[in-house]
């Protein structure tokens, strides 16, 4: 116990970069998969019900009606399940622009996971890396005030559906819910590299 103790205590260094690399991993791979077709109609539900986000899609808050009868959000009825390609629904999402701001988030997201990476050399770059990290959580997390679909819907069945709506998070939801840990990672980065940068500071003054 003594020598894991010491191997901890004496990593801890380590372990921050660990987080770096681990946010830069998250960020790169998400962020490509923005530039697929699949993803940029995935995340449509958040950026259409996001106050931050909503106005970068030209139907946002068109409504149209379902099968049953029913006014819904247009984008339900456009909605291309994974591996999935229905021609009608992508014509849609390129007439949203759907596909011209995924391409731009996940320009967005990938540079700041390079940006992150970089405060394993650079604290002053690694500072704006671990910010950006936090708002961009923040961000996400406002999907769960935002967005319908991250709680389990009642849709009805032979029987009562027992388990809808808060708190009960959808698959959505616990994806989203996850961003806690990137918040806290975030912060956690910027401020070692406050902490670095103050030393060098202190340094020059001395």
């Amino acid at each position: 116990m003594n020598r894991l103790i010491e191997f901890l205590s004496n990593n801890h260094y380590n372990f921050i970069n660990a987080i770096r690399v681990a946010i830069f991993i998250v960020m790169a791979w998400i962020g490509g998969l923005k530039a697929f077709q699949y993803e940029a109609d995935g995340i449509v539900p958040f950026v259409a019900n996001s106050p931050f986000m909503s106005f970068f899609y030209k139907h946002a808050n068109d409504v149209n009606v379902n099968e049953e009868g029913k006014t819904v959000a247009a984008y339900k009825l456009h909605k291309n399940p994974e591996g999935k390609m229905v021609a009608n629904n992508i014509e849609w999402h390129q007439s949203n622009g759907t596909y011209i701001f995924s391409y731009g988030l996940g320009t967005l997201i990938v540079i700041i996971g390079i940006v992150t990476l970089l405060g394993i050399w650079l604290p002053k770059i690694g500072l704006l890396g671990g910010l950006l990290t936090f708002g961009m959580s923040i961000v996400t997390l406002s999907f769960l005030i935002t967005t319908p679909e991250v709680y389990v819907p009642n849709l009805g069945g032979d029987m009562p559906t027992p388990h809808f709506g808060f708190p009960f998070l959808s698959g959505a939801g616990r994806l989203v819910l996850k961003d806690v840990i990137m918040m806290a990672g975030g912060l956690i980065i910027a401020s070692d590299c406050a902490k670095r940068i103050k030393s060098v500071s202190n340094k020059n003054l001395s």
